[in-house]
């Protein structure tokens, strides 16, 4: 190593700790019809070029590396510049090495055994190349097909539409969307409700339908399940269940359940017996519970709850999903839903929380049942443990939405950081996941986006077009049609305003034309290449390019209009097209097909 440095020329020294690989990770994996992605990172900047040395391991030991290929700097973030090259391999095997080469043209070779000399020896060294001894198709990374080109639709069942007098909770208050929910408020939204609403829906151009939980509960939001296998009575019955999925079926239209395995709610049989039974219950062990009795009374601090809960949350006791009953019990239900009523994919709430052998079972169980379903689960952060192939196939993308939030909405990302930010973000996973990643900018759990941008409708256009541009599935949340507001929660759970529906509705015509544009690129966006990056300042550009076509667009963020030639134009918001230009105005945006 310290000869490496040695001999590299002037003062510039090249960074060899910022190279970074590792075979069968997001570095190097199986993407999909036997073709291989290779990744490299390096520091920015430092790295002329990157040339792949590869070919089958056993050839090697003959006749050494048979082929050569040039990698591409395909993104950068704010340290790092990240580097890929596509390969097919004839006989299921790969042994490879990098050649690196720095500005200075200094190179090296990089390797399973770390940076050596670039000599010939150590490129023939046996010993100094990366392996991937077989490519077993059954441990390759598989997404649905279906779901890259998915526009999702989140409802909140309770507040999204009354389609039932009847089902009504006592004290239903009146339906109204200037009200601001308390957390214990009902306005009897139902099933019958989303029914009577797919046609909306379909004009809209929505084509996945995700519903919060659906199953028996006490409370308005039912993440606290009181009987997985029953439709809550507020909500109507397994009859109207299957008429929603047979009609949003007809319609081109998947469905996704939310499943809420973490935790179950205080009024389940289950927890009852233990509250009744104590030590002797037959359920004592379903549950993480530290002391008995499990009483809540005379509890100073909910922290010395006497077992362990969903945030501290009483009403809310944790599953132990290791336990096999509890197990059994949960994998039934998520095999009940698929089976009887054809659901397409699972949400999975407070999905990191729960053990990592009970979603690689509830992976196998679920997918033998229908192989295309759709595993999503709810992970806030960065989330790569669960994304290697054999539990989610996404998760609900909050860091992209983060960063978008900050820049667009809040203002309080300047535009370098928020490009280096996106660019990082698109390397966390494999590219199969990335297709399907679940993107969005508010939900049930967050402050609506038009609170977020206070009430400024431009802000909010932006930032759902450059969502709706990034690759990935993109959902809206109910009501953003419409210009729903709303801060944290209970107030983001609002009544859906169906007073506002109307043919010069601006922010819900913009929405059915924003889909309408984001499904003619589906296909470029899911598998182009991509580049952002700042042509002028606070002036943001994207483009991405996929089998000879293309789509670019420019987000304006500073505080002048941009003059730049007139092109055919996809959808614009806040710009003016003159006689041989077009003039973005601020915080405006174009997409040129």
């Amino acid at each position: 190593m310290r000869e490496i440095l040695i001999k590299t020329l002037g003062d510039k020294l090249m960074e060899l700790s910022a190279i970074y690989h590792r075979p069968e990770s997001e570095f190097a994996y199986l993407y999909k019809d036997k073709k291989l992605h290779i990744r490299i990172r390096t520091k920015k900047g430092d790295i002329e070029s990157i040339n792949l040395y590869y070919g089958d391991p056993f050839i090697f030991m003959e006749e050494f590396y048979q082929d050569t290929k040039k990698m591409a700097k395909i993104t950068s973030d704010a340290i790092f510049d990240y580097w890929q090259v596509e390969v097919s391999v004839d006989f299921a095997r790969i042994q490879y090495l990098f050649e690196v080469t720095d500005t200075e043209g200094q190179s090296i070779l990089y390797g399973d055994k770390g940076c050596v000399d670039n000599s010939l020896e150590n490129l023939h060294a046996i010993g100094n190349g990366f392996k991937l001894p077989y490519l077993h198709e059954i441990d390759a990374c598989k997404v649905p097909d279906w779901v890259s080109n998915t526009v999702w639709y989140q409802i909140f069942p309770e507040r999204f539409a009354n389609g039932n007098a009847r089902l009504n909770p006592e004290e239903t208050l009146d339906w109204d969307s200037s009200i601001t929910p308390q957390s214990d408020d009902f306005f009897g939204g139902d099933l019958q409700g989303i029914i009577d609403h797919l046609d909306y829906l379909q004009d809209l151009g929505i084509t996945g339908l995700y519903l919060c939980p659906i199953f028996e509960s006490t409370s308005n939001h039912k993440y606290n399940t009181t009987d997985y296998f029953e439709i809550d009575r507020h909500f109507g019955d397994k009859e109207t269940f299957r008429e929603l999925v047979e009609q949003a079926h007809q319609r081109g239209m998947k469905i996704m359940l939310d499943a809420v395995f973490n935790h179950i709610g205080s009024q389940s049989p289950q927890w009852q017996d233990v509250v009744k039974n104590g030590e002797q219950s037959a359920y004592k062990d379903w549950f993480h519970i530290q002391q008995f009795p499990v009483t809540t009374e005379k509890l100073a601090n909910k922290r010395e709850l006497p077992y362990h809960a969903f945030g501290f949350e009483d009403y809310m006791p944790k599953l132990n999903t290791a336990n096999p009953e509890v197990k059994d019990y949960l994998l039934k239900v998520a095999t009940y839903w698929i089976e009887e009523f054809d659901i397409d994919a699972w949400r999975l709430d407070v999905a990191n929380e729960i053990d990592h052998q009970f979603w690689k079972d509830f992976r196998k169980a679920v997918l033998a049942k229908k192989p295309d379903l759709y595993i999503l689960g709810e992970v806030w952060h960065t989330s790569q443990p669960w994304l290697n192939g054999d539990e989610f196939h996404a998760v609900m993308n909050y860091p992209l939405s983060d960063s978008i939030k900050d820049y667009f909405l809040r203002g309080i990302k300047k535009t370098d950081q928020f490009i280096d930010e996106i660019n990082g973000q698109s390397m966390y996973y494999k590219q199969q996941i990335s297709e399907v990643m679940f993107n969005l900018l508010d939900s049930h759990d967050t402050e609506r986006i038009l609170w977020t941008a206070n009430e400024d409708v431009q802000l909010v256009k932006s930032a759902l077009a450059f969502l709706f541009l990034q690759k990935g599935t993109p959902c809206i949340y109910y009501g953003t049609e419409l210009s729903l507001t709303g801060g944290q929660d209970p107030d983001c759970r609002r009544c859906m305003p169906w007073e506002r529906v109307s043919s010069d509705n601006d922010m819900l015509n913009f929405m059915k034309n924003l889909i309408k544009t984001r499904k003619h690129a589906s296909a470029i966006i899911s598998h182009g290449k991509y580049s952002l990056k700042e042509i002028k300042q606070d002036v943001v550009a994207m483009e991405w390019t996929y089998e000879g076509r293309g789509l670019k667009a420019i987000f304006n963020q500073s505080k002048d209009d941009y003059l730049l030639e007139k092109e055919v134009v996809a959808l614009a918001s806040n710009c003016q097209e003159l006689e041989n230009q077009l003039v973005i105005s601020p915080n405006g945006f174009v997409i040129f097909h």
